[in-house]
């Protein structure tokens, strides 16, 4: 069986992708059946609270040297990389436990306080990464962010075989870097063949591409263009986007080619990947999706979670709609959030005509936890909250200001169709006020949806996106969406009627030309938001259920497709099979050695 060090900035706290896939990976079948033991690998990024805080709620801390619980079998070990890197462990369980499922893991976490690290070995590291990797660590020694996880991968990997101990022998053990955070411990690893270890990346994007495309006026619709035009004429980003060694994200992601192996998320990462440099192009990459939860027989848990939205809506706008829309996401730019407003637009057109109603909600914010209940309790009562919003905290940020702008726009002018923004993390009446039905839990908002939106003009996959398919909502996309891949890949050429794929890169510049492609501004961009929206907001009127017949073959073939894209699936099918080839390749050469 495999031992597996799982290197992630959200090893005690889900904050976001990253933290869905470990959940939903480690909770698999395929994967506790493959794996011995799972240690999650973090800095510790906060000595405040107290001892039984650190590992999150129902998490177990066997052992801290900054609480001074220090009474374990694996004490001398730790206080042996203690003493030498300077840094504070923190070491126990947490719990991850599958929301659908019920599924328990507790994998082990350890937590390094590298605040205060010996600088030589980390200055050791820096030599040796630019020795071997090219890696110039003085460009970026300005960033925490880069320090940070540089400093973790020594003492890191020292306190991974302190615990480890003999399972570091045969098989060894499989480092998983995910994201650019894991890479430094990750190419640390690669440094020391005597330990044993595999090494993976774990690509959730390119740092690099989201840059570009966020900061781009034409968004996806340049870039993917852009790309195509590139890799036909033997070009790589570099060549038409400039240099981007001095982003220390690019410089870590461009040495993730000397791991044994990278894990792209999906067909589009796969491909962003390549289009880095030569050297990427030919490394060892290999696609592995994420996994999305495949619920069986969620027919009346559907109907039953539809009218619980259905009775909030009527108590915060006065009357029921016949159709829930939701987006659940984070507020960031690459969401794509101004297109779901585009989309609404048409089919608040074709409502009026027909006499339907419908209600979007929209729950995303850009604060890093949720807002406390007291503060929910006043704007709720005092400017009818998540109705009406003020700017300025406890309400509205900066960019949430900027979205809800959009949402009383379309407010104001629609009559059959509204938006509901919620701030707001959670979804229940405990984070959401005392207008919430009292038995609303926050899968309600997945389980009730007849159509959920996560058209990005970013999305290295979109987990999120997918999140609805087993309750027969109807799941509406862009084509930047990596998920749109697995769908095609599992529903086959003909698609699926649970599934709408807007593409906002189909666009043709004149002349046909690189250079005409990225001289595509935000107009040019936006009309083509308005015509693929219009598109867009056509299929759904088309293909929205009228009869329970209708909705429950949404619900039948939205299990069917989940199902083979579960995280059992994926775990089984993918990501499994790549850490296998790693490991027996390794000892292959072993045994050739010997």
């Amino acid at each position: 069986m495999l031992n597996v060090v799982h290197v992630t900035h959200e090893a005690v706290q889900k904050i976001g992708g990253i933290g869905t896939v470990l959940e939903g990976l480690i909770t698999s079948s395929a994967y506790a059946e493959a794996v011995h033991r799972t240690v999650l690998l973090c800095p510790l990024f906060s000595t405040d609270g107290g001892v039984d805080s650190r590992l999150g709620p129902e998490g177990e801390v066997l052992y801290s040297s900054i609480d001074g619980r220090t009474n374990h079998a694996l004490a001398e070990g730790f206080r042996h990389v203690q003493q030498k890197h300077h840094v504070e462990i923190v070491y126990g369980r947490r719990m991850l436990r599958d929301p659908l499922t019920g599924a328990i893991e507790r994998p082990e976490v350890v937590l390094i306080d590298v605040s205060r690290a010996a600088l030589e070995p980390v200055n050791v590291l820096k030599y040796r990464f630019y020795e071997r990797y090219g890696i110039v660590s003085a460009r970026y020694e300005g960033s925490w962010e880069y320090e940070q996880w540089l400093r973790l991968a020594e003492p890191g990997l020292a306190a991974v075989r302190v615990i480890l101990g003999s399972g570091l022998g045969h098989p060894g053990c499989v480092v998983v870097a995910h994201e650019f955070m894991g890479l430094p411990t990750a190419l640390a690893a690669k440094l020391h063949p005597e330990w044993n270890m595999r090494t993976v990346y774990h690509a959730h994007e390119v740092p690099t591409v989201r840059k570009i495309v966020e900061e781009h006026p034409g968004h996806d619709t340049m870039f993917y263009n852009v790309m195509s035009r590139a890799k036909a004429s033997g070009k790589y980003l570099g060549d038409v986007f400039g240099d981007y060694s001095g982003y220390f994200r690019h410089a870590l992601v461009e040495a993730s080619r000397h791991l044994d192996v990278t894990l792209a998320v999906s067909d589009l990462v796969a491909e962003e990947l390549r289009f880095l440099s030569p050297e990427m192009s030919s490394s060892n990459i290999r696609v592995a999706y994420n996994g999305i939860p495949a619920y069986e027989n969620a027919g009346d848990e559907a109907a039953a979670s539809k009218a619980r939205l259905q009775e909030y809506a009527r108590v915060l706008l006065g009357e029921s709609p016949d159709y829930l829309f939701t987006h659940v996401t984070r507020m960031t730019p690459s969401k794509g959030l101004w297109r779901d407003l585009s989309v609404m637009q048409s089919i608040e057109a074709a409502f009026r005509k027909c006499g339907k109603t419908a209600v979007l909600f929209v729950l995303s914010t850009e604060i890093g936890g949720p807002r406390r209940r007291e503060d929910i309790l006043h704007m709720e009562k005092w400017w009818d909250w998540p109705v009406a919003h003020r700017e300025g905290m406890p309400d509205l940020t900066g960019g949430e200001a900027v979205f809800y702008s959009g949402v009383q726009a379309f407010n104001a002018r629609s009559r059959n169709c509204k938006v509901v923004y919620l701030n707001q993390f959670g979804f229940d009446r405990e984070t959401c006020g005392e207008r919430m039905p009292r038995e609303m839990r926050f899968w309600d908002i997945r389980k009730g949806s007849d159509v959920e939106f996560g058209q990005s003009i970013y999305e290295p996959f979109g987990i999120a996106q997918l999140e609805a398919l087993s309750f027969g909502s109807i799941c509406v996309m862009s084509s930047a969406c990596g998920c749109a891949c697995f769908v095609r890949k599992v529903a086959g050429a003909e698609g699926t009627p649970n599934v709408i794929v807007a593409d906002y890169t189909r666009h043709e510049a004149r002349p046909d030309t690189i250079e005409s492609y990225q001289r595509i501004g935000r107009q040019e961009r936006e009309a083509l938001d308005q015509r693929v929206g219009l598109e867009a907001a056509e299929e759904i009127l088309r293909r929205l259920p009228t009869t329970r017949e209708e909705k429950a073959g949404y619900v039948r073939r939205g299990y069917e497709l989940a199902e083979q894209m579960s995280w059992d699936a994926v775990a089984r099918e993918y990501i499994l099979p790549a850490f296998r080839a790693i490991t027996e390749a390794a000892h292959g050469r072993a045994g050739g050695a010997a």
